[in-house]
């Protein structure tokens, strides 16, 4: 299982390293013309880039969370053969 997610959420141009393992989350610098800076600019620019993770919901709190509530039209739903 990977222990380090990256997250970007729209509106926010900042880049931020989930640590799943210390249970932290940290902004991160990302170097242009990287793989990530590129993917970076992609979603920067309006496209959603998803690799390897199979769910991810925003939520208004961690309240929301525990109780199973996500955002309204947050979720799309995609199945990858």
């Amino acid at each position: 299982m990977a222990n380090f997610v990256v997250i970007g959420i729209p509106g926010d141009p900042q880049l931020y390293l989930a640590d799943l393992g210390a249970g932290t989350v940290t902004s991160l610098k990302v170097p242009a013309g990287s793989d990530l800076g590129i993917a970076d600019q992609l979603r920067n620019a309006g496209a959603t880039v998803v690799k390897g993770v199979n769910l991810a919901i925003t939520v208004g709190s961690a309240q929301d969370a525990g109780s199973g509530r996500s955002d309204p039209g947050a979720a799309t739903t995609r199945s990858d053969p």
